[in-house]
């Protein structure tokens, strides 16, 4: 069964920075892309940020030069460091492994002056 569980968010002052983590556990890690979305209040879920098993990145243009998504295998561990936050960051941040279709319980991010 697979298990993700996300960590590191909180209250951060605009221009500020944060660094989410995903554990992953149940699955062979290094062989999955995978995903982080966001969720802000009374919008729908959106792509944030994907890293292939290979580690290719890709990123939603709102991201791009300011959120980095990694991948440590050796630990089952994704992680999204974020910098230069905005308001406009604030949301609850969730992982995801595409191909299984599971999601963590999420990890909520407020920027926030």
């Amino acid at each position: 069964q697979v298990q993700l569980v996300e960590s590191g968010g909180g209250l951060v002052q605009p221009g500020g920075s944060l660094r989410l983590s995903c554990a992953a556990s149940g699955i062979m890690f290094s062989i999955y892309a995978m995903n982080w979305y966001r969720q802000a209040p009374g919008k729908q879920r959106e792509w944030v940020a994907r890293i292939t098993s290979v580690g290719t990145t890709t990123y939603t243009d709102s991201a791009k030069g300011r959120f980095t998504i990694s991948r440590d295998n050796a630990k089952n561990t994704m992680y999204l460091q974020m910098n230069s936050l905005k308001a406009e960051d604030t949301a609850v941040y969730y992982c995801n492994v595409p191909s299984m279709g599971s999601w963590g319980q999420g990890t909520q991010v407020t920027v926030s002056s």
